[in-house]
């Protein structure tokens, strides 16, 4: 599972040498960038601060720059969709209203969304302090972690958000319970952290999506694998349906898609809504009690959107433009999004190990090499 040069295929495994899901043997249609992850679209940088301390510590924050840290006052065309709004993403009715946003994305847990939010105003008033004091609705994003941690305790505080935020860097992604995804369930397995991403070819350009998610949704009995279904073969060692506290299937999920095609805001809205549909390939019917939160940004039209410090300068009128993808193109980059949410998924699954966490709670890791010999067994048939 090594490159020609040595180093480890980051489509096989991840930075710390974690499998992903390609390596068990999956077939995902699509071609995927480089690292196979959001950071594939130029200028998106991921960063995570993980705390496992102790027997009831199992959080964190996993931080994403649209555009780096270098510029984070250049909006980006976005566009949210809630497939189910039992969850919290902050900034959205904004997002709703222009059709941007400018700051930077964190993602942590439930009790930890108002600290995340004022995680990324520190951030920007220590590096960017002019912004910060023009204005700020910050994207901050959650899943519920209360499982395996001790979700009350405020261990997540802003200084854990700010060095999340300092870390991110591009390059390939790690994945499974890291940042934000550290404590969370999928499928009634460790889920957490996941990425994937695809190329798109539009005339002489090469454009690529990118998704990232944290997993924390799903019951047993819906998983499908590629070709398998796993209400016969991975139903055992479930202890997470025994769990008073949350029906099977209640969690969340919270998805950013990033691009670096030019898109108007209502075409990113477009792409949010499509994964549902990645969602779904994966088997899960979006349960009542899960918050199903989705997020796509273009990073394409730079400085075309009217930066927010802009605004309070008269005599600076002026006129924007913006590039985009014909609405009859659009295809590729939909089957994009929903290829990629579909892998990333997985990803978040397959790069885990069992977690024991608050009160003792266990959460299973995925059969990795049970499924690879089901896959096995599958192309040999």
């Amino acid at each position: 599972m090594t490159s020609n040069d040595g180093t480890l295929d980051p489509h096989l495994r991840t930075p710390s040498g974690k499998l992903r899901a390609r390596s068990l043997g999956f077939g995902f249609p699509g071609t995927p960038g480089r690292w196979n992850a959001i950071t594939d679209v130029p200028g998106v940088e991921v960063g995570y601060v993980t705390l496992i301390e102790g027997t009831d510590v199992r959080t964190g924050v996993t931080a994403i720059h649209p555009r780096g840290k270098s510029n984070p006052g250049d909006p980006v065309a976005a566009g949210f969709h809630s497939q189910n709004g039992n969850g919290e993403m902050t900034g959205v009715a904004w997002i709703e209203e222009s059709g941007t946003f400018s700051s930077p994305i964190a993602i942590t847990n439930t009790h930890a969304v108002g600290v995340a939010h004022a995680g990324v105003v520190g951030w920007t008033l220590r590096h960017h302090p002019a912004l910060a004091r023009a204005w700020l609705l910050p994207v901050a994003a959650e899943t519920w972690d209360g499982y395996l941690n001790d979700i009350n305790g405020h261990h997540v505080t802003e200084e854990t958000v700010i060095e999340a935020l300092e870390v991110a860097s591009d390059g390939p992604v790690e994945e499974g319970s890291v940042g934000g995804g550290t404590g969370m369930n999928c499928y009634q397995f460790k889920g957490g952290s996941g990425s994937a991403s695809r190329t798109v070819q539009y005339g002489n350009e090469l454009y690529t999506v990118g998704v990232f998610l944290q997993s924390n949704f799903g019951a047993r009995k819906e998983l499908v694998l590629p070709g398998i279904s796993s209400d016969d073969v991975l139903a055992d060692d479930n202890p997470i349906d025994q769990f008073f506290a949350a029906p099977p299937g209640a969690g969340s999920v919270i998805v950013i898609v990033a691009t670096d095609a030019p898109l108007i805001p209502h075409q990113c809205k477009a792409l949010a809504r499509r994964v549902t549909l990645g969602l779904a390939r994966s088997g899960t019917s979006g349960s009542h009690f899960s918050g199903d939160l989705f997020l796509a940004f273009s990073t394409a039209n730079q400085g075309a959107f009217t930066p927010a410090l802009e605004t309070f300068f008269p005599g600076r009128e002026h006129l924007d433009h913006l590039d985009f993808i014909p609405w009859g193109h659009m295809d590729p980059f939909f089957e994009a999004v929903v290829e990629g949410v579909e892998e990333a998924v997985l990803n978040s699954l397959v790069a885990n190990e069992e977690m024991i966490g608050r009160s003792g709670h266990r959460s299973p890791g995925f059969p990795r090499e049970k499924v690879a010999r089901l896959l096995a067994g599958a192309r040999a048939s």
